[in-house]
């Protein structure tokens, strides 16, 4: 009898626990779906007021975000923000997050035209070295000149040099999904200065992404924890390869009439999140690999993106793209700044605008640009929001800063995006509205973008 009776036990345990992990999976499912709703929402409303305003819609998605969190809402008794978003639901979240910004990257790596590239193969280096090189000078240089500020925000490791590469890394980030955004809100996209803008702000990203793996490296909190200089060839190995093969084959596939994988949207999704996947193995965030996928992805034959794949995944990923600005909004908590933290923050301010908008504008005018073209590219480097958001969350998750610091760069990223739509009403981008340059001659076309 006891041994039947023990039997029945062990039997019973199982069926129990699994149908308490059911329970509370429901309840975690319940959880997610009603903040994706919230999330989506008010960050919708936020964004259309936002663009009413002229500015980004982004601003007002991000200033949701941080509205949710313990800046605004946190601060009322009652704990509406662990009531919103508990801790068990937060890793959902995160992995919404990550797949909205795969999905965004994407599309915005595969609708940058790259025959414009090598069209303006001598302006588009200089202006993306010059302005991601002097930001991460003064960016670093900051950390000696400043290292009381730091340390007097809880940065008590400012010597070291991750945090002192990190620093510039924070000031050299350029967005390229806002200003994506705001180019096409403002009518340039095809402009001299658009173009030059975008293509350049597509390498800083790179050279941005690179530089932050390092800083991982360098801080030995990398997941990969290999030698940075195998990480380089390996990342050197995967381009090459999805350049003379991946896109080839790509090419061969879409172009097949009556494939049995005819529908282009799920390849597009598998390219993008295999690759995402790769940068991230790497130790590389996973938008790198994500704007890489859109990149080598093949166009039609006149070079412009199919519809038919941008689309729908370009609007999967703006849907979703709220939910990273609440999860970066979870960890800015105004309120707990001090009076003097202020004063770093507009140095910050200062060093960021300086080395971006004129580094940008010297560069382009260096490059024979017009001095008002060249004030566009300038103020266009100048946008972060989205990247620059990444690149510190990494920093945060990773303990190279911490949060009062954190909070600081984010309003950091918020004036400088903020500041970009007034500047260039300034100095009337709207007569910049002009066709692209004449088709590339046979000679230098490439023909899938």
């Amino acid at each position: 009898m006891m041994f039947l009776a023990l039997m029945s036990v062990m039997v019973g345990r199982p069926a129990k626990d699994e149908e308490e992990r059911q329970v509370s999976l429901d309840s975690v499912v319940t959880h997610v779906v009603a903040a994706i709703a919230v999330i989506v929402g008010l960050s919708y409303i936020c964004g259309e007021c936002f663009k009413r305003l002229g500015q980004p819609e982004v601003i007002g998605q991000l200033l949701a975000g941080i509205a949710l969190g313990p800046s605004l809402l946190g601060r009322f008794s009652g704990g509406f923000t662990h009531l919103l978003f508990p801790v068990q639901v937060v890793p959902y979240l995160n992995v919404t997050s990550q797949i909205a910004l795969i999905f965004f990257l994407f599309a915005v790596g595969y609708e940058l035209d790259l025959r414009l590239l090598v069209k303006y193969r001598k302006t588009v280096p200089v202006v993306a070295v010059s302005a991601f090189v002097v930001p991460m000078i003064l960016g670093a240089a900051s950390v000696y000149v400043l290292a009381s500020s730091y340390r007097g925000v809880d940065e008590s490791h400012v010597v070291t040099g991750a945090f002192v590469l990190f620093m510039g890394v924070a000031l050299s980030i350029t967005a390229v999904p806002v200003m994506a955004s705001i180019v096409r809100e403002r009518g340039i996209a095809a402009t001299l200065p658009g173009v030059t803008a975008m293509t350049s702000a597509a390498i800083i990203d790179a050279l941005g992404w690179l530089a932050l793996a390092g800083v991982l490296v360098m801080a030995s909190v990398s997941s990969t924890r290999r030698p940075w200089v195998i990480t380089l060839a390996l990342l050197a190995g995967y381009v090459a390869a999805t350049l003379l093969i991946v896109r080839p084959i790509l090419r061969a596939w879409l172009g097949r009439s009556g494939a049995v994988l005819a529908n282009k949207v799920p390849i597009a999704v598998v390219v993008a999140a295999g690759s995402a996947w790769v940068t991230a193995t790497l130790g590389l965030h996973v938008i790198f690999g994500a704007f890489l996928a859109g990149i080598i992805l093949p166009r039609l034959t006149d070079g412009t993106p199919d519809l038919e794949i941008l689309r729908p995944v370009q609007e999967a990923g703006s849907i979703l793209l709220p939910v990273f600005f609440v999860i970066s909004g979870l960890s800015v908590n105004i309120g707990a700044l001090h009076l003097h933290d202020l004063a770093l923050f507009a140095v910050l301010c200062v060093l960021a605008v300086a080395g971006k908008l004129g580094a940008g504008f010297a560069a382009a005018r260096l490059t024979q640009l017009s001095r008002r073209d060249a004030s566009v590219v300038g103020v266009l480097l100048n946008t972060r929001g989205l990247t620059e958001l990444i690149a510190l969350n990494v920093g945060l998750q990773a303990g190279i800063i911490h949060p009062r610091l954190y909070t600081i760069l984010v309003l950091m990223a918020l004036v400088t995006t903020a500041a970009t739509g007034p500047l260039l009403s300034l100095i009337h981008p709207r007569e910049l509205e002009i066709p692209a340059p004449a088709p590339l001659a046979p000679d230098i076309a490439v023909a899938d973008g």
